[in-house]
C-alpha cells in the first residue's frame, strides 16, 4: 500500500503503520493503520476512477525494470506468484499457473477443463499474450493494485473521488488490473469503466485484441475465487467458457476430433 500511495496519493490512503497483536496467541494476528478518509459506498465515478487509475500506474516504475514484486504478495488469503521475471509472457503464464494449481487443490481436476487449460498455457498465451512481446513491441511494467473489485473503492465523502484499498500488488502489464473488473462478478464489470480508461491510457499493440487481452487476464481472479469456495463456485465454469471462446478464436485446435480424443483419454 507505500508503494500505490507514494504513485498515487490523491487514490490511495496512507498507510500509517502495521505490526503483529501481542495479547493474541493463536493463531498470529497482525494490524494496519491507515490515514483515516470519510468514505461513502456505492460505485465509484468511471471517468473519475479511470483517469485516476492510468495516472498512477504512468507514475510507477518497476526498480528492475521487470515483473513481479520483491516480496510476497497475496490475493486475499491467497498466495500468488510474484517471483520477478523479465519477460511479461512467462510471468503470466506462470501467475496463471500458480491460481490454476490452487484452484486444482480445492476443488479437484475437472478433465474438461484441464484440457482447455493445457491449450492456453500451450498456444493460447504464446499467440495473445505473446503478441505483446514480438516484432519490435514490448510491454511496459508498472504497479497494479491487483485486486480492484468494488468492495476494494469507496468514494470520499466530501469531494466523491475514488479511494482504492486492501492491494495485492506487483508490477504487471497495466491491462492486468482490468481483469479483475472483467469478472462476471464484480459491478466494475460494466464496459464504461474499461473505456474510461482505456481514454486515459492507450491500449497495446496490438489494440484490436485488448478487450480479449483483459477477457483472459480475468482467469486468474476467478481461479483465485474459485478456489477461496470449494464447490460453490460458478467461476470456475465462467472460466472455461471463457477459455474456449479465447481458443476457438485465437488457438483453435487443428481438429474438433483432437480436443474429442483428449478428453476421450481421461
Amino acid at each position: 500500500m507505500a508503494e500505490l500511495h507514494r504513485a498515487a496519493p490523491y487514490l490511495v490512503p496512507r498507510p500509517i503503520g502495521w505490526g503483529n497483536l501481542t495479547m493474541t496467541t493463536a493463531p498470529i494476528t497482525f494490524f494496519i493503520v491507515v490515514e483515516f478518509k470519510e468514505l461513502v459506498s456505492g460505485l465509484p465515478d468511471p471517468v473519475k476512477l479511470g483517469a485516476r487509475l492510468a495516472d498512477m500506474h504512468r507514475n510507477t516504475e518497476s526498480p528492475q525494470s521487470g515483473f513481479g514484486f520483491h516480496i510476497q504478495t497475496y490475493d486475499g488469503a491467497r498466495i500468488q506468484d510474484v517471483t520477478p521475471q523479465e519477460k511479461w509472457t512467462p510471468f503470466f503464464a506462470r501467475l496463471l499457473a500458480e491460481a490454476y494449481r490452487q484452484d486444482v487443490e480445492a476443488n479437484g481436476v475437472w478433465p474438461e477443463l484441464e484440457v482447455v487449460y493445457n491449450r492456453v498455457q500451450s498456444h493460447l498465451i504464446p499467440r495473445l499474450i505473446g503478441a505483446l512481446e514480438e516484432d519490435g513491441r514490448s510491454v511496459t511494467p508498472v504497479l497494479i493494485h491487483g485486486d480492484l473489485w468494488d468492495g476494494n473503492v469507496c468514494n470520499d465523502a466530501e469531494t466523491g473521488g475514488p479511494w482504492i484499498f486492501d492491494c495485492a500488488t506487483y508490477y504487471a502489464h497495466n491491462e492486468m488490473e482490468l481483469g479483475t473488473w472483467r469478472a462476471e462478478r464484480h459491478q466494475l464489470k460494466a464496459d464504461v469503466y474499461r473505456r474510461e480508461y482505456i481514454r486515459n491510457y492507450e491500449a497495446n499493440e496490438l489494440k484490436n485484441e485488448w478487450d480479449d487481452r483483459i477477457l483472459l487476464y480475468s482467469a486468474k481472479t476467478n481461479f483465485m475465487f474459485s478456489a477461496c469456495y470449494p464447490g460453490g463456485a460458478p467461476s470456475r465454469e465462467v472460466v472455461l467458457n471463457d477459455m474456449l471462446y479465447l481458443i476457438h478464436k485465437y488457438a483453435p485446435w487443428e481438429e474438433e476430433s483432437e480436443v474429442q480424443s483428449q478428453l476421450s483419454q481421461l
